[in-house]
């Protein structure tokens, strides 16, 4: 077991992971802080962290702790024991291009859908939960310390901050107002912010961390009135991919776990009016059942994918998969259901 080699080791080296545009600031043994393991964001996106203490021979796994950009907040209170604890975090679901997350190589459990406390089992799906990976970071005769979320732009030089950048990323997640997320509130930012709080019968001083919490529920909001949603209606597991006409080519994404009667947001933003394909493969205890009529050939990979192109796959080192062609997109939304009947008969065993 990957965590139970972790445990073992006298020393720890931590493997860091980051995501498209932002970047986890992790240091190899854990800053001073003053109460228990304190988290601090100064990326431009509203982050939610999740934890692992060790208790025992156990890791008890606990989220979501919502962060601000700009905020710090103390996640596990201290004093803290000697040994490895673990962390996880994602982007808002608010934000536009995809949830970022911030993770590393050992497995925990999380809820993805909600607050959770739980000791972390050896079969995640068993209890209803998801598997995702965290970094770990050891404490060694330290009661406390902290850890901060950084971004390459680190919003530091005079007239900057994350809570500026924050409120500008959640300006054009929102539609309200499109600008540069440079840290630096200009005069036509201020502007729309004034506006936009007049037009919601909100005070022109409203804290910062107040507007920032109102505009991640309008640009959740937003998030869901347009993009591509997968739906499985069946009584099985499917695991989805799903592929596009982007301005810079041909696009197919992937994987997506979707439980039974459960959906999943592959897209996050307005799609155009044009062809849209998916592919899906089901297991079932009499074998694996892929999509019927399946045409149009999209490449995929074994592992997670973002691949651009549909040419020369297997050159490419990856694999040629058939994909269903979906309806038109209509007002930039698809929501594509999986229905029992659309899967042909099992085709091989489960690998």
């Amino acid at each position: 077991m990957a965590l139970a080699r972790w445990f073992a080791r006298s020393s720890l080296k931590l493997a860091f992971a980051a995501s498209l545009l932002a970047v986890l600031s992790l240091p190899s043994s854990a800053q001073g802080g003053s109460n228990g393991w304190e988290l601090c964001n100064q990326t431009s996106f509203v982050i939610e962290a999740a934890t692992g203490r060790p208790d025992g021979g156990v890791v008890i796994v606990e989220g979501w702790t919502r962060l601000r950009p700009g905020q710090c907040r103390t996640t596990i209170q201290g004093p803290l024991k000697n040994g490895v604890y673990f962390v996880f975090a994602r982007s808002s679901k608010a934000h536009r291009g995809g949830q970022r997350d911030w993770s590393g190589e050992i497995p925990l459990c999380v809820d993805t859908n909600g607050s959770f406390a739980v000791e972390n089992p050896s079969s995640c799906a068993s209890m209803g939960l998801e598997q995702r990976g965290f970094q770990a970071v050891r404490f060694d005769g330290k009661p406390s310390g902290s850890m901060t979320f950084k971004e390459t732009d680190l919003y530091n030089k005079g007239g900057q901050s994350p809570e500026n950048a924050g409120v500008q990323r959640l300006l054009n997640d929102a539609g309200i107002f499109q600008d540069v997320v440079d840290g630096y509130l200009g005069r036509e930012t201020r502007a729309a912010i004034t506006a936009f709080l007049a037009e919601r019968k909100q005070p022109a001083t409203t804290p910062m961390g107040e507007l920032i919490d109102i505009l991640e529920d309008v640009a959740r909001k937003r998030s869901m009135q347009v993009g591509m949603m997968l739906c499985n209606r069946t009584g099985n597991r499917i695991i989805a991919a799903m592929a596009r006409f982007r301005p810079d080519g041909l696009e197919s994404r992937g994987w997506w776990t979707i439980e039974a009667n459960l959906c999943v947001r592959t897209v996050d933003e307005s799609l155009i009016t044009a062809p849209h394909y998916v592919f899906a493969e089901m297991a079932t205890p009499q074998g694996v059942r892929v999509l019927k009529g399946a045409t149009t050939k999209f490449c995929t990979s074994r592992a997670q994918f973002a691949i651009l192109g549909a040419e020369n796959c297997e050159q490419r080192r990856y694999r040629s998969e058939k994909f269903v062609e979906t309806a038109a997109p209509e007002e930039g939304k698809l929501v594509y259901e999986f229905f029992e009947s659309a899967f042909g008969g099992p085709q091989r065993s489960q690998p």
